[in-house]
């Protein structure tokens, strides 16, 4: 499969590379074009070492999980903030679709590094319960990864009764 031109890398290249980088120590498998991968991601050396699980199925998304600790708990009843799910939790690390992630980018260069700064945003979060770590969420749902339709507005729209005439305007 090709995106945008980059050949795509199979589910053992990605493999391949979470083996070898030294912050995705951990272990897995493919089988049947889907990587499993399992590693413990800790924030920073004063923060809680957490179970990581990764699902890639070759050419699709991938998926992360936090399986241990329980995030639910540690939130204390309060829902858990840029999750796709809560139980298990599966992390919103980028916005599908807008080309922050593609099959030909390795996992252990992108999904791994953003999981450990997710990671961080979460503790920050459970002490002031305020989310830090931006971002957005396309569509509700872990399976819901589609391309946005039409341009993301990367500006303010324009206040009413603002001159539509100003030098920047195309008409």
């Amino acid at each position: 499969m090709r995106y945008c031109g980059v050949p795509s890398l199979t589910a053992v290249q990605q493999l391949v590379n979470l083996k070898i980088s030294p912050i995705s120590k951990g272990a897995g498998s493919v089988r049947l074009g889907k990587l499993t991968w399992r590693f413990t991601a800790q924030p920073d050396p004063l923060s809680r070492a957490y179970s990581v699980l990764i699902e890639y199925q070759q050419g699709k998304f991938p998926q992360v999980y936090v399986l241990n600790p329980d995030l639910g708990a540690l939130a204390d009843g309060r829902k858990l903030p840029h999750v796709y799910q809560e139980s298990p939790p599966q992390l919103c690390l980028y916005l599908p679709g807008t080309g922050e992630w593609s099959p030909s980018k390795r996992i252990s260069e992108t999904i791994v590094p953003w999981t450990f700064l997710w990671l961080w945003y979460f503790e920050e979060w459970l002490v002031s319960s305020v989310w830090n770590g931006g971002g957005l969420h396309p569509l509700p749902g872990p399976n819901t990864h589609r391309r946005p339709r039409g341009r993301l507005r990367l500006s303010a729209p324009k206040p009413q009764g603002e001159d539509s005439h100003s030098p920047h305007s195309l008409s």
